[in-house]
């Protein structure tokens, strides 16, 4: 279970930086989007996960936190991403296999980390983003959940707060 170290007791309040980032739907901004739910990494079949990996708390769970928000996804009834520092090519690989109906965001480069001073955590020398999911409104985010834990619970509890604001 992953502790709350307070990394993400900025963000309320913050506006989404105007930022474009490739994903499995093409290029997109972070701004059009009410909930973005941001991972470490998702795995590929036949290849093995990091050195580490099941050790490191909240590291596991990204493909149950992404597929149960697309099972709710006509419930939310808002614009939803999903978001790693992976490769367009995972990303792409990932939506497809998954069957997403969403965009799934690639950001290698951790440029909304860096706008949003987002936490991370580094894994085989490789730095990923902590999960944690963002409820925006106009742009704003008015709602941060972190840390995120069980990872395949985190959308109920999204359109829990949605149908309550």
């Amino acid at each position: 279970v992953p502790l709350d170290d307070g990394a993400a007791d900025h963000l309320t309040g913050l506006e989404l930086p105007d930022l474009e980032l490739d994903s499995s739907q093409g290029r997109v901004s972070v701004r059009d989007f009410a909930v973005i739910y941001i991972y470490p990494r998702s795995g590929r079949p036949g290849v093995p996960s990091l050195p580490g990996w099941d050790e490191t708390p909240g590291a596991r769970g990204c493909t149950p936190q992404s597929c149960a928000f697309r099972d709710l996804y006509p419930d939310l009834g808002v614009p939803v991403a999903g978001l790693s520092a992976q490769t367009l090519d995972d990303q792409l690989e990932f939506a497809e296999r998954n069957r997403m109906p969403f965009p799934v965001i690639a950001d290698p480069g951790r440029k909304l980390g860096e706008a949003l001073s987002l936490p991370t955590f580094e894994i085989a020398g490789i730095a990923l983003y902590k999960r944690l999911t963002l409820v925006a409104r106009d742009a704003r985010i008015e709602k941060v959940f972190y840390p995120v834990f069980p990872p395949d619970a985190n959308a109920g509890e999204v359109l829990a707060y949605l149908r309550s604001r």
